[in-house]
């Protein structure tokens, strides 16, 4: 009685030194300020609310997109992958958990003995081992709520990839509809071309031309072939992409024609898809809500916390209690068997363990410096990302206005030269440069609307956004 007294006595002392073992975990650093950046296009579209806040089925309205999508995220690998991640930590959580629990055993045992020849004497144990943790200094603790962090990181690694994979889909879709739209610039070029090639020829029959025009202008009808080939491969390659990521066999895709209307805050003349107006990003802490990223680093903190807690907790004593019970012939029993009942309560203080446990917790400090380091970084990358994202946005919305007038000029550019040309008041020099110039813009301003597509994508994943 006086020996337990005095275990208690002592795990109750040591208990007071180890105050703070069993303090949960609360983020201290602080958030880098204004990580949006301070330029005015960032400031005009802060708001109270955020496009990360919509669901991707609202977001991206085309119901054939929306059908890829759900067709991605049912089959792709790196989504599944991340999703039986999330399942592997969820199952060492519960084993953390059932920690708590005490351990049973049944360790039955035989023997035969024989001394210097004489009779063999037979002897048994049946016993059930029991052992017991009591966590006196939160071990078992702070290891259960370290395994709840590393399972909240692969949910967010989940979210990560779901958000990654929905934006590859949607980037891979609308440069399918660009390279359609390609397509059909390239294919009425053709035609027109063709129509030039066959007058230019006609001219040079009846001697009003010459064999030189003839070729220059066969020359530019036939780059223009060799763009539509281009352009067809591109095609087949981008349907190829696409099946990867929905991890079918390659097929083609059914798409719908180029339509700005297809995204979110868009209209018919393509301004206001870009336009910050439109393109609420929220406020610094929403974002900080939404991104995975940042969740997942916080959670990397929590998890480095908790070990540190771990960590120092090795320096005290732990206290076990093992118990046996069972029958057994031993110690002089005869058969059948008797009872056997047996309770221990052992301390291990630790006093020497050649460095290792001091070094365990220097590790585990260091580390939860890093992941602070860290999580600032993700903050600033994240920002970074926003930042890059609204200028892309604001670029292709003011390209798109000079692209567009371009375009208009060029065309009464290439139809009055074409008629001065008829006329014999300009050469076909003048006529395959006011083509060209036409086609380089009309492919130009394709290319913008799809940048500004990218763009858009691009702010809604670095706000958090295609997480639900």
């Amino acid at each position: 009685m006086k020996t337990k007294n005095i275990i208690i006595a002592a795990t109750m002392g040591l208990s007071l030194t180890g105050c703070g073992l069993y303090n949960k975990y609360e983020k201290t650093v602080q958030d880098p300020a204004e990580p949006f950046g301070t330029t005015q296009d960032i400031l005009s579209a802060t708001g109270e609310t955020s496009i990360a806040e919509m669901s991707w089925r609202e977001f991206f309205t085309d119901p054939l997109l929306q059908q890829l999508i759900e067709q991605g995220l049912a089959n792709n690998t790196d989504l599944n992958t991340a999703r039986i991640n999330v399942e592997k930590s969820e199952i060492s959580l519960k084993t953390q958990r059932l920690a708590y629990l005490p351990s049973l055993f049944f360790s039955p045992q035989g023997m035969i003995s024989s001394f210097d020849g004489g009779r063999p004497t037979k002897s048994y144990i049946l016993p059930l081992d029991v052992s017991w943790d009591a966590d006196v200094f939160g071990s078992i603790t702070n290891k259960k709520r370290a395994a709840k962090a590393a399972w909240l990181q692969s949910q967010m690694a989940e979210e990560s990839t779901r958000s990654n994979l929905i934006s590859s889909i949607a980037l891979q879709y609308f440069y399918l509809q660009l390279l359609d739209r390609e397509l059909d610039i390239l294919t009425e070029t053709d035609s027109l071309w063709k129509a030039s090639l066959d007058t230019q020829q006609a001219l040079y029959e009846n001697g009003q031309s010459y064999s030189t025009a003839v070729n220059q202008q066969e020359s530019s009808w036939l780059d223009v072939k060799l763009q539509i080939v281009s352009i067809r491969r591109a095609i087949r390659s981008t349907e190829n992409n696409i099946c990867n990521l929905l991890c079918i066999t390659p097929q083609h895709i059914e798409r719908t024609k180029w339509q700005t209307e297809n995204l979110y805050h868009s209209a018919s003349e393509g301004k206001r898809m870009f336009d910050t107006r439109y393109l609420k990003i929220g406020v610094p802490a929403q974002m900080l809500e939404h991104r995975p990223d940042i969740r997942m680093a916080n959670y990397y903190m929590e998890e480095a916390f908790y070990n540190v807690q771990a960590a120092r907790a090795a320096f005290y004593p732990s206290l076990t209690l093992t118990g046996e019970a069972g029958w057994s012939n031993n110690s002089g029993f005869v058969n059948p068997g008797k009872l056997l009942l047996q309770a221990v309560a052992s301390l291990s203080q630790p006093i020497f363990a050649r460095g290792q446990i001091k070094a365990n917790y220097k590790i585990s400090k260091l580390t939860e410096e890093n992941m602070k380091k860290k999580y600032v970084q993700a903050v600033i990358n994240a920002g970074n990302e926003v930042n890059e994202a609204m200028a892309d946005c604001m670029a292709a919305r003011e390209k798109h206005e000079y692209y567009h007038r371009q375009v208009e000029v060029l065309h009464e550019a290439y139809t009055g030269t074409h008629e001065l040309m008829d006329n014999g008041k300009a050469s076909y020099l003048e006529v395959l440069t006011a083509q060209e110039s036409l086609l380089n813009a009309q492919l130009n301003e394709a290319s913008n609307m799809y940048n500004g597509a990218e763009a858009v994508i691009a702010l809604y994943i670095a706000l958090g956004g295609g997480t639900k």
